[in-house]
């Protein structure tokens, strides 16, 4: 189940248990996943791509393992907020990946995750190889850290 809308996943996800966010990117998809109480996102893995299926697998042991309620994918706008060839090849992943389980799958506007992630990584003076090996998880949180803290507005305000 593809949702658009944060006001739309909220409204099918249990208020406890744990949510994944990914970074989609060409070559690896980096993985965050958040707390119960859904407040804080944590960096976990970086998965090095290979086909969709052994791709999905990977993510669907990872959900299993977890007990995961739900997936958060980093949907890469243009900055004019757009939809390009990217952002496509993210909504085209999400539509075979929830073929493949029943968990609701939303988007998040990922523009400048991975520059925040590379600001907070140069900040914490961590090296250049460092850096690449945990870009993608922590671009990851970024993009989970957003979702979830849309969420607890929604909650907040209702």
């Amino acid at each position: 189940m593809i949702l658009e809308t944060p006001e739309e996943f909220l409204g099918v996800i249990p208020a406890h248990g744990a949510l994944a966010g990914l970074d989609l990117g060409t070559v690896t998809i980096g993985v965050a996943v958040s707390d119960v109480l859904q407040s804080v996102a944590t960096p976990v893995t970086t998965i090095k791509r290979k086909k969709f299926g052994v791709d999905a697998a990977k993510l669907l042991e990872l959900t299993t393992h977890r007990m995961l309620q739900g997936i958060v994918l980093g949907l890469p706008r243009n900055m004019d907020g757009s939809e390009g060839p990217r952002a496509q090849a993210t909504r085209a992943f999400a539509r075979n990946l929830s073929r493949l389980t029943p968990l609701p799958i939303t988007f998040w506007d990922e523009r400048l995750s991975t520059v925040a992630a590379e600001r907070a990584l140069i900040e914490a003076d961590t090296s250049r190889k460092r850096r690449a090996e945990v870009i993608d998880h922590v671009a990851a949180s970024y993009i989970l850290q957003g979702m979830l803290d849309r969420m607890r507005n929604l909650r907040d305000d209702s």
